[in-house]
């Protein structure tokens, strides 16, 4: 299980998650650019010595992550979106899927849509439009690797 951040642009978001996926023993890719820089230091605030307790892959853009990806055995790219029909708790991940997040001031575009193996939502109320990217991927991760019995592992 691995974890996919494109183009974060709220440091203490991309501090948070990094934080979540030392604690949980999964590896981060970072897809740049990045809207701060990865010495931020909101980032390393929001991460605190967890910083260094995570795998972090960084790729210049989501063409240099999509041909790391064709170089070696990848699982499914599964993007956390709330154009998704599916809902996470609906779907059935595998240990070797990659949760995809996008911006939180854009998602990602339809060309990035395009080539994903899956998608899901998580269920909210009516009217209201996305949940915080740190909160989304704590949820979303928490539950494939429950399904996976994954929890704790690298």
């Amino acid at each position: 299980m691995r974890l996919a951040l494109y183009q974060p642009d709220i440091p203490q978001n991309a501090g948070t998650i990094l934080r979540l996926a030392a604690c949980l023993g999964v590896a981060v890719d970072v897809i740049g650019p990045a809207g701060f820089d990865m010495s931020d230091r909101n980032l390393r605030r929001a991460g605190l010595d967890y910083l260094d307790h995570v795998e972090i892959v960084r790729h210049l853009s989501f063409a240099a992550f999509m041909a790391g990806r064709a170089a070696a055995p990848a699982g499914r790219l599964v993007l956390l979106t709330t154009a998704a029909e599916t809902a996470y708790t609906d779907f059935a991940f595998a240990r070797d899927d990659t949760l995809l997040l996008g911006r939180e001031s854009a998602g990602v575009p339809e060309s990035v849509h395009g080539v994903m193996d899956a998608r899901v939502r998580i269920p909210m109320r009516p009217g209201l439009r996305s949940l915080n990217i740190a909160v989304a991927a704590a949820m979303v991760l928490g539950e494939a690797l429950r399904q996976t019995g994954g929890l704790g592992k690298s």
